[in-house]
């Protein structure tokens, strides 16, 4: 009968959930919340749970989606706020809205990263971010299930910049943040992928492992390289409906 999409967040320790951790922490709020689910078919009947581009364990993350299907309609705002109460502080409802377009995977062409890096050097960053930008190609390697792999981490990067601030080193110690806009692409270059690529060009090296938030993920807009709400589409096509029933109320005689 009604389809929600949900945005939710990986803070804090929580980052280190994994992805099925996930998916039974929220099943357990979908019952806690007594939120009318619709059930697959079959011998063994399971939630309609649509979950889209999740980010890898270890990573935060501010922007990750997914979609479940009701058997009765509910308001989108009220639902959000039922499941958030009812899931552990760090794995956070923070939007819904009625899906009324098709394609949200669709939608999640790219993701914008933040790679925090405690301990480095900005100088020394800055120059293999200059370095990296500035390679035709970039070749690193990662252990699949299939094997070590070999593929190009610098095609999929949009933008990579170095983003420093007083306020982003609240301490005397060094740190360098980078922002990162990369291309959801197969293989998939993920965050530790580009740092493998400063480590190749540059020989980069951090003290520590980089602390990575995702802080977006939605359509790439080509022309400018910023990443879009995916949730857009659908709150524009809900304003519209609005509209129209007003328009018809306004109309009808009385």
């Amino acid at each position: 009968m009604q389809r929600i999409r949900l945005r939710y967040t990986k803070r804090g320790r929580l980052r280190f959930t994994s992805h099925r951790d996930f998916q039974r922490a929220f099943e357990r709020a979908l019952r806690r919340a007594e939120v009318p689910m619709a059930y697959s078919a079959g011998f063994t009947p399971h939630p309609k749970v649509s979950y889209a581009n999740a980010a890898p364990t270890g990573t935060g993350s501010e922007a990750e989606y997914l979609e479940i299907a009701l058997t009765a309609a509910r308001d989108p705002e009220k639902l959000r706020a039922l499941l958030d109460e009812s899931m552990p502080t760090g794995l956070d409802v923070v939007d819904a809205v009625e899906a009324r377009t098709s394609g949200l995977a669709d939608r999640l062409t790219a993701s914008v990263w933040e790679l925090r890096l405690d301990g480095a050097d900005p100088a020394e960053v800055e120059r293999a971010v200059v370095a990296f930008n500035a390679a035709g190609a970039v070749e690193v390697q990662r252990m699949t299930k299939n094997g070590v792999r070999t593929f190009d981490a610098r095609s999929a990067v949009v933008h990579l910049e170095t983003h420093t601030s007083q306020a982003d080193r609240p301490t005397d110690q060094p740190c360098a943040i980078l922002r990162l806009v990369v291309r959801h692409v197969t293989p998939a270059v993920r965050p530790d992928d580009v740092l493998s690529g400063l480590r190749a060009v540059a020989d980069l090296a951090p003290p520590v492992p980089a602390a990575v938030t995702r802080l977006a993920q939605g359509l790439l807009d080509e022309e400018t390289g910023t990443v879009t709400d995916p949730l857009a589409p659908d709150r524009e096509a809900a304003t519209a409906v609005t509209t129209a029933d007003s328009a018809a109320t306004a109309k009808a005689p009385v």
